[in-house]
């Protein structure tokens, strides 16, 4: 598995996803998107590895992205005034995203 294929990958998913819903802020969440994959991409790479093993259940997996999610930090949204509640909820659906996208690719 090449970890930046799947970096580029996830991106892509990210930014579909922020698209959805904030597709004004498009270059400003591409940026909190790239910060967010360079700060957690070797833990990423760790734990993918792992669950293509099966050291990592998907659960597992999830958990830990979960516990980056401190990282995540969307500032052009929360400049723009979205709630902290939505930024929740958008970060929640970023991790499920990625979840899925390294699901589709890894097993």
């Amino acid at each position: 598995m090449d970890i930046e294929e799947l970096l580029k990958l996830l991106k892509e998913e990210l930014l579909k996803v922020l698209g959805e819903s904030y597709g004004d802020f498009k270059t400003e969440t591409k940026e909190d998107i790239e910060a967010f994959l360079t700060l957690s991409k070797v833990k990423l790479e760790r734990w993918t590895n792992l669950l293509a093993s099966g050291a990592l259940t998907v659960d597992d997996y999830e958990w830990l992205l979960v516990s980056q999610k401190d990282l995540l930090v969307l500032n052009a949204l929360y400049q723009a005034g979205v709630s902290k509640l939505r930024l929740g909820h958008l970060k929640n659906k970023i991790i499920k995203t990625i979840v899925n996208t390294v699901i589709t690719v890894v097993i």
